[in-house]
């Protein structure tokens, strides 16, 4: 079992080195940056599923790092919470296939309210109706998941959570995020103890 486990670890560190890094980066990072720093809108991000639960972290690890940032649920949009969406938001959107019904359907939608909210889609798949819609696009690689089924969503959700930490950390290094402005939107808990410690306001 130790050696199957291994095995795992090392599929998922192979996957990650092999994600394409692009000027893609670049340029969703510029996008966002215009849209929530400069125009004062607020990155909005979603996804079905796994690919949802990742969405949901990197709008909260935006938000604690400095860039006003929330989860959309595709679904829930078609009930009343596309009215989140403001005409100066930026949509990530985040699926494996490229082909989730729901986020075409939230594109669609987001369209038909304000046409000018520019589309971020992270995907395996650069042939799809997502990347058809994008502004920009980031591939993960496609890589093979590590469930025995090669099914339940395992390799590729970490794929996903490496480029939002790459994103994150892109932004923070941009707008000049520090230890102080961290503990402004963490008072709670060890890390908001530490990051008033790093900041001299501990």
């Amino acid at each position: 079992m130790e050696e199957q486990i291994r095995q795992i670890f090392e599929n998922e560190a192979s996957a990650i080195k092999k994600i394409p890094v692009t000027g893609n980066f670049e340029k969703a990072i510029d996008i966002i940056y215009k849209h929530v720093h400069q125009k004062n809108g607020k990155l909005v991000t979603s996804g079905m599923g796994k690919a949802g639960e990742i969405a949901h972290n990197i709008a909260t690890t935006f938000s604690s790092t400095g860039t006003p940032s929330i989860f959309l649920h595709p679904s829930e949009a078609q009930h009343g919470d596309l009215g989140i969406l403001q005409e100066n938001d930026v949509l990530l959107v985040i699926s494996n296939s490229g082909k989730t019904r729901e986020l075409i359907e939230l594109i669609d939608l987001k369209d038909n309210l304000y046409p000018s909210i520019p589309v971020i889609v992270i995907t395996g798949n650069s042939d799809s109706p997502l990347v058809q819609k994008a502004d920009c696009f980031i591939l993960t690689g496609a890589p093979a998941e590590v469930c025995p089924l090669g099914l339940t969503p395992t390799t590729s959700t970490t794929v996903f959570t490496v480029i939002g930490d790459a994103l994150v950390v892109m932004m923070m290094g941009k707008i000049g995020f520090n230890a102080g402005d961290y503990a402004k939107r963490h008072h709670g808990g060890y890390l908001g103890a530490k990051s008033r410690e790093k900041s001299g306001k501990g």
